[in-house]
């Protein structure tokens, strides 16, 4: 008995040896672990192409939890995560010190309005859009449809698909007060069962389900997005704070690379970064790709 007990006693100690000179008991901890927090329209790629890097490099694990934009932002902010996923430029996000941090644009979403079929209208002018988001419009043969009431359906406030939408399709015009949805696959949902409803979801949750109105003439395309003539778009930006660590780069890297852009971003529903032929600033400015 005497003789366990000391046995007992001695691997006890050994283990607080080992935890003090940095070891632990969990075999992931002595590899590379790399976390991404934020944006849930960028959380697809980020997982998938995290998937695909631990895939190939033993002892990389890649963590990715949604949460927002705002999240996202924060926490890699306060250098409680190494990336931050995010819709929006930092600068536009109030409570964020856009200097400290340092932006990674890995791809671009296009987002479009989507309607019930019922509602009737196949194109709306982006007066038109403002005007029905705004609650000035409140029925659809207003605008050449059907006589339906319109019915909205928002993102929730703080969603980066609705500051998108607000401030490229609506113009900087907020959307009336409305029902609101933390998902664009609800968000959809409820419009395609909802007679006269109206949301917006990037081209990615656009399906045969519902309606997605020409603006001005314009199609929701992909091509549309890459040559300037689709307003609705925004970059998805992966944030670090400061210049990342040479393993967190080299995964940032990996999403970069012609593999992950040309086969992982279209399949998801993305743009590639390489594909765009103009560039649009924090200010709106936009320009020619060279």
């Amino acid at each position: 008995m005497k003789r366990s007990w000391i046995v007992g006693t001695a691997l006890v100690a050994l283990a607080a040896g080992l935890l003090s000179w940095g070891y632990t008991t969990r075999d992931e901890n002595s590899g590379v672990n790399i976390t991404a927090v934020g944006s849930t329209a960028l959380q697809p790629l980020v997982e998938a192409a995290g998937e695909d890097y631990a895939n190939s490099h033993n002892g990389v694990f890649i963590n990715v939890q949604g949460g927002g934009t705002g999240t996202g932002l924060a926490q890699v902010q306060a250098g409680a995560v190494d990336l931050g996923n995010s819709d929006m430029f930092a600068e536009e996000k109030s409570g964020i010190d856009a200097k400290k941090l340092v932006d990674h644009r890995v791809a671009v979403v296009g987002i479009a309005p989507m309607l019930n079929k019922k509602a009737g209208v196949d194109n709306l002018t982006q007066q038109q859009l403002i005007d029905v988001f705004t609650g000035k419009v409140k029925n659809w043969k207003e605008v050449g449809g059907n006589d339906l009431p319109v019915v909205l359906v928002n993102r929730v406030e703080g969603s980066g698909t609705r500051a998108t939408f607000e401030q490229w399709g609506l113009k900087g015009a907020k959307s009336a007060d409305a029902q609101e949805q933390d998902s664009s696959g609800m968000a959809r949902s409820i419009v395609s069962t909802t007679p006269g409803a109206i949301s917006y979801a990037s081209f990615a949750y656009l399906d045969k389900s519902i309606a997605v109105p020409k603006l001005d003439g314009v199609k929701a395309t992909n091509d549309n997005v890459v040559n300037g003539d689709w307003p609705i778009w925004s970059y998805e930006h992966v944030y670090t704070k400061g210049e990342p660590k040479p393993e967190v780069q080299a995964f940032l890297d990996s999403i970069m690379s012609e593999k992950i852009q040309t086969t992982l971003v279209p399949q998801l529903g993305y743009i590639s970064i390489h594909d765009m032929q103009i560039h649009r600033d924090v200010d709106g400015k936009i320009t020619s790709v060279k």
